[in-house]
């Protein structure tokens, strides 16, 4: 059973920055690709970033690119989400998740991922 944990979230004001965090369990973490997204109250979970295993391939959502990073740390089975300049429309719960069977033809929909982790608030106040 594979389990992801997330972690970092928080409130913070516009502007700032937060690190999100998301531990996997399991020995083959380096096999799988993993993304974020995201789910504000009231709307659909939206794609915010996913990254191949070996971190050759790396992709991000429009409203997002040049101020999150994802990147990832297979010895620490760790895949991680640098937030900068963040906006109170970024306000949601994040959640990690690792790439299932389809995940390179549907890597930026829910479709493509096979296990979920809990999710972590984050909050930017205006």
């Amino acid at each position: 059973q594979v389990q992801l944990v997330e972690s970092g979230g928080g409130l913070v004001p516009a502007g700032g920055s937060l690190r999100l965090s998301c531990a996997a369990s399991g020995r083959t973490f380096s096999s799988y690709a993993m993304g974020w997204f995201r789910q504000a109250p009231e709307k659909e979970r939206e794609f915010v970033a996913a990254i191949s295993w070996k971190s050759a391939a790396i992709v991000s959502a429009d409203s997002v690119k040049g101020r999150f990073i994802i990147y990832r740390d297979n010895a620490k089975n760790t895949v991680y989400l640098q937030m900068n300049s963040l906006r109170p429309e970024d306000t949601a719960v994040y959640y990690c998740a690792r790439g299932g069977p389809s995940w390179a033809a549907q890597g930026m929909g829910v479709t493509g991922y096979d296990y979920w982790g809990q999710g972590t608030q984050v909050t930017v106040s205006s």
